[in-house]
């Protein structure tokens, strides 16, 4: 049986849901650049024939250590769903001879690089500048214009963004950014590869987006995520996944697939994805591609990755389309032949609609909880305000033990704050939107007061 050597970190497509459909396919061998869940331990166990967790000192020369561990056990291939993971990963696979997604993995990482190689190819984006020190994003806040977005090149999940309305404001927005991104990395939620990563930002114009004119029903997003594949330098999109309103400045609460657009515009969106995808030369990687719709038709790629959207992208794709993203990736990267659709799935393809709901402490209308709140995964399940024919479950690996206090929502810290997750089926897409717009409004009355503590603004 082939040999795959899984390389986990922080971040990507729950654990147990990938590793339990690489190891239908292959002998799975572990290889732990963060600790797994608790729950998860005895499944690790009996799924893969081996599970090593290096200390810190071995982690320093990521490459190496993952290209001896690869040789130690014969890998075949290489794998990480990780965005921390992604760049020691693919240079692994460099040196080993093995599929990966190739020497401009890091184009898909440094959101300054991923800049400029749009930059060169006419991709429509936002105006930026990379900086690198106070200086450089007060000098940026002069030549851009206002409100500004100020990011890390190297981050995921909405981490230490700031909205930088007027120039005087950016010494606050550096100073608390890189407070947000050193705290990040404390948890484990940063680059393993790339020293210094935590250091590099973006600053980028905020383009305005108009969700009411892509999509019929209300409650939606003013963006969307192209999922898809690179197969041998070829662009696959599987389909798009839509979103729920952010919670300020930019912290993504809700993913919606599919994505209900009609035809002709998720045809357009298609065609940006894959100008913005082949403009970075990646060779064979999953591939997550955010897209900012506005008025008139027009559009502006906000991001791409080489790997598959995090939350719970991939299940909602199995759950709704019934194609098993990890299962196909696994055998493509063993050179197996890989069942990818012929074209994008629309919502005609769908057979029903799923979401993944963050929970953050804070109301839909963007203020935050008055009080504190207690997070109790089967008090939600029960009350949770669903309309007939959807469902709800929670996904214990990326929430908190039942019991914990919610975090206060730190608009800085985005995901980082997030209390629980959930994943909703439901019959349509439009269902998903309204059931968590419900859910979103009743969870602070769902989960108990913490002893009267209140909660600041």
């Amino acid at each position: 049986m082939s040999q795959v050597l899984y390389v986990h970190a922080k971040g990507g497509p729950p654990v147990g849901h990938a590793l339990d459909r690489v190891a239908a396919r292959s002998t799975v061998h572990l290889l732990l650049l963060s600790a797994l869940p608790e729950a998860l331990e005895e499944e690790a166990a009996r799924l893969c024939a081996s599970v090593v967790e290096p200390s810190g000192a071995e982690q320093r020369d990521l490459v190496e250590l993952i290209t001896a561990r690869a040789r130690e056990v014969g890998a075949d291939a290489v794998l990480t769903f990780s965005e921390y993971a992604v760049v020691a990963v693919a240079e692994a696979c460099r040196r080993l001879g093995l599929r990966g997604a190739g020497a401009a993995a890091g184009l898909a990482r440094d959101k300054r690089l991923m800049r400029a190689a749009w930059d060169r190819c006419g991709v429509p984006q936002p105006r930026f500048r990379a900086v690198t020190s106070l200086a450089e994003l007060e000098a940026a806040t002069r030549e851009l214009s206002c409100p500004l977005l100020l990011k890390s090149a190297w981050s995921a999940g909405s981490t230490a963004h700031q909205i930088i309305d007027r120039p005087e404001q950016a010494r606050q927005a550096w100073n608390r950014s890189g407070q947000v991104m050193a705290e990040s990395a404390r948890l484990g939620f940063a680059e393993l590869h790339v020293r210094g990563a935590s250091e590099d930002f973006i600053v980028e114009e905020i383009v305005t987006g108009r969700a009411e004119e892509w999509f019929d029903g209300p409650g939606w997003g003013d963006y969307v995520s192209v999922e898809g594949a690179v197969v041998d330098g070829e662009f696959r999109p599987v389909c798009l996944t839509g979103r729920m309103p952010t919670v300020p400045p930019f912290t993504e609460r809700a993913g919606i697939t599919p994505a209900a657009v009609d035809g002709a515009a998720q045809d357009r969106i298609v065609q940006l994805a894959r100008q913005a995808v082949d403009a970075l030369g990646l060779e064979n990687c999953g591939t997550h591609t955010e897209i900012k719709l506005g008025s008139d038709g027009r559009m502006w790629v906000i991001e791409t990755a080489a790997r598959f959207g995090g939350a719970l992208t991939v299940p909602q794709i199995e759950d709704v389309f019934g194609l098993d993203l990890v299962g196909i990736f696994t055998d493509q990267m063993l050179g197996r032949p890989a069942a990818w659709p012929t074209r994008a799935l629309t919502p005609a393809d769908a057979g029903r609609a799923a979401g993944s709901l963050v929970v953050l402490a804070v109301n839909g209308d963007g203020t935050p909880w008055a009080r504190r709140g207690l997070w109790d995964s089967l008090t939600v399940v029960r009350e949770a305000p669903l309309a007939a024919g959807s469902t709800l479950s929670v996904v214990r690996e990326s929430s908190l033990p039942d019991g914990s206090p919610v975090p206060v929502y730190d608009p800085a810290a985005g995901a980082n704050t997030m209390a629980g997750l959930c994943l909703l089926s439901a019959e349509r897409p439009q269902d998903v939107v309204r059931d968590f717009t419900a859910l979103v409004d009743a969870l602070p009355d769902i989960l108990s007061a913490e002893a009267a503590e209140e909660v600041r603004a």
